[in-house]
């Protein structure tokens, strides 16, 4: 009678996930070469302009507001230290 052997087969499924992997990191490879190699530029323009149009008075008593609870703070502070 044949001996049988329990670890045939182990070896083609953790090969092929191998292989599997090895070629995505290939592709990655390839795909990042070539976009930088071809001239993409990656975080050249980096340049952002924000514009909010008619908050005027609404940041104006924003920043009133800050101040205020800056004021309240510092008082509360001083009254606590005594100084």
């Amino acid at each position: 009678m044949a001996a049988h052997d329990s670890n045939t087969g182990t070896g083609n499924s953790s090969n092929s996930v191998l292989a599997f992997i090895v070629g995505a990191l290939v592709v990655a490879v390839v795909v990042l070469g070539f976009a930088l190699y071809s001239g993409m530029d990656f975080g050249q323009d980096d340049d952002i302009s924000i514009s909010i149009e008619g908050a005027g008075p609404a940041a104006e008593q924003a920043g009133e507001a800050l101040e205020g609870a800056a004021n309240a703070v510092d008082d509360a502070a001083e009254d606590v230290t005594g100084q």
